[in-house]
């Protein structure tokens, strides 16, 4: 499809500025082929995938319908989470910011009501929001949409999935029938076309083809491995590429915070994102993910398209999603911003056979890998190391400390006793820590099982304090700190360069 430059769509001077401020010159194939359709004042059906530009295609000529002399609400923007929304509405933020007397506000569930009431009370031409707190407005009287110009449903196919039906045809009842209504949605149910038919004029169809699903920078490959393996794989996998920003997406919100759990257990910085939690956490979690102040983000598919952080490493399945499209949406959050990025994804049992679906959805290439083995990962952690030693050595930017090798050399030892044994301190390999020999070139040799944050032996008492050592019969294992109640704690300063886990 082809592509335009902003300045030649017939948009305002404050909206070119707007959008050059954001860094951008030409529109995306989506927004080239909506925006004139949408500013012409016809409906208009939209499909197209994450990553594509979509939210300023119809947010750019929303806005430049706005009558800034009037404080009714003229364009509504329904979106199916309060992640989505709150992604909608700092783009349309952002597109406003030369536009001085137009005013938006995000209205989703979980969020103060007295905030929403102040924004609305106070005037504002765009509303977004998610459909149940949209009714809750409608219902008091705090929100009035007879004098809306646009109506857009934004992923309207996930709306009618989570059971929005009822509350969007309630919603567009409430609206003036001359208003201009925008679909989007990366699917054409029957459902969705009913509500075209019903509540659209001669729309549009503009589509993406689905060859562009998956970026091209991404790396995908998936793993199979026995489901008892999976947490185990997982640490290994991250230690392995040395892994420093990443999503990891669980099918429900149990295995959500098990795994993050685990994850804390084993010394990584990790947070957690699912619909279970509060919004004020979740809020919170995210603005501390986009600053990289911890390295793991463990979520549900509820946050899979509010995430937008450009220096993400990996995105991991550790559970197949359902729908081939949520992997489009999940695998979507890296390889952005010009960047490499690599997708992985754990399969177990059956799940194999829908690799060959996912490979045929995507029009990508998605290919098999193993799992490295502790020796592996410990290599790979050596060779590392080595590399910083001999940068140093090289570089010679490191404080003398003669007197401390002296000292030691004088008691007898030889130097390459001393740099074996700093070598052994750094890697976390003195005697009594190290990974037990018999154990190295085993594929699982200790399950750290999520659905208990971590391995327990047996025999060991719930609410336990002390340092475990997990073992696997009469094999010795590793210790791992546990406090019951108290999760692990990441200062600044935290320790980069961990140990084995494995």
């Amino acid at each position: 499809m082809e592509k335009h430059r902003f300045d030649s769509l017939g948009l305002s001077p404050e909206i070119l500025k707007a959008v050059a401020q954001l860094g951008f010159e030409e529109a995306t194939p989506i927004q080239s082929a909506a925006i004139p359709v949408l500013l012409a004042g016809g409906d208009l059906v939209g499909q197209s995938q994450t990553g594509s530009g979509k939210t300023a295609a119809f947010s750019i000529p929303a806005i430049e319908k706005v009558d800034p002399n009037s404080k009714a609400v003229q364009v509504l923007i329904l979106c199916p989470t309060r992640e989505l929304a709150e992604q909608v509405a700092d783009e349309v933020h952002q597109l406003t910011a030369f536009k001085r007397s137009i005013h938006s506000v995000p209205i989703y569930g979980g969020a103060s009501y007295d905030r929403q009431l102040f924004e609305l009370k106070k005037g504002v031409q765009i509303v977004i929001g998610t459909p149940g707190r949209i009714i809750d407005h409608l219902e008091r009287g705090t929100l009035k949409l007879d004098q809306l110009k646009v109506a857009i449903l934004d992923e309207a196919d996930r709306m009618l999935d989570m059971g929005f039906r009822d509350d969007i045809q309630k919603i567009l009842d409430a609206t003036p029938d001359e208003r201009q209504t925008v679909f989007f949605s990366a699917t054409l149910s029957g459902p969705i076309k009913q509500l075209i038919s019903r509540y659209s004029r001669d729309a549009k169809t503009v589509a993406i083809e689905r060859k562009d699903v998956a970026a091209p920078d991404i790396e995908q490959f998936f793993y199979e491995i026995p489901p008892r393996g999976k947490t185990q794989s997982l640490i290994r996998l991250v230690d392995f590429h040395a892994f420093r920003l990443g999503i990891i997406f669980c099918n429900t919100q149990r295995m959500v915070d098990e795994l993050a759990d685990a994850l804390l257990a084993q010394g990584f910085s990790a947070d957690r994102l699912h619909g279970g939690i509060t919004q004020t956490q979740r809020t919170r979690v995210m603005n501390k993910f986009k600053n990289s102040e911890f390295e793991f983000l463990v979520a549900t598919d509820v946050a899979a398209r509010g995430i937008d952080v450009d220096a993400l490493e990996v995105v991991i399945n550790y559970d197949l999603p359902h729908d081939p499209e949520d992997y489009v949406h999940r695998i979507g959050r890296t390889g952005r911003a010009g960047r490499k990025g690599m997708a992985a994804t754990f399969v177990t049992g059956r799940d194999i056979y829908k690799i060959q679906y996912l490979e045929k959805f995507t029009h990508s290439r998605i290919r098999r890998a193993t799992i490295p083995t502790p020796g592996e990962v410990e290599g790979k952690r050596s060779e590392q190391m080595f590399t910083k030693v001999q940068s140093l050595l090289a570089s010679g930017s490191f404080s003398d400390q003669t007197q401390y090798t002296d000292r030691l050399m004088e008691q007898g030892y030889q130097a390459t006793q001393v740099c074996s044994a700093l070598f052994s301190l750094l890697l976390g390999q003195t005697s009594g820590e190290d990974v037990p020999t018999n154990q190295k070139n085993q594929d699982f040799p200790i399950e750290l099982q999520a659905n208990e944050g971590f391995a327990q032996p047996k025999g060991f008492k719930k609410g336990s304090q002390a340092p475990r050592e997990i073992s696997q019969g009469d094999k010795p294992g590793f210790k791992a700190p546990f406090q019951k109640g108290k999760p692990t704690k990441f200062v600044k300063g935290f320790k980069k360069d961990r140990g084995p886990r494995y």
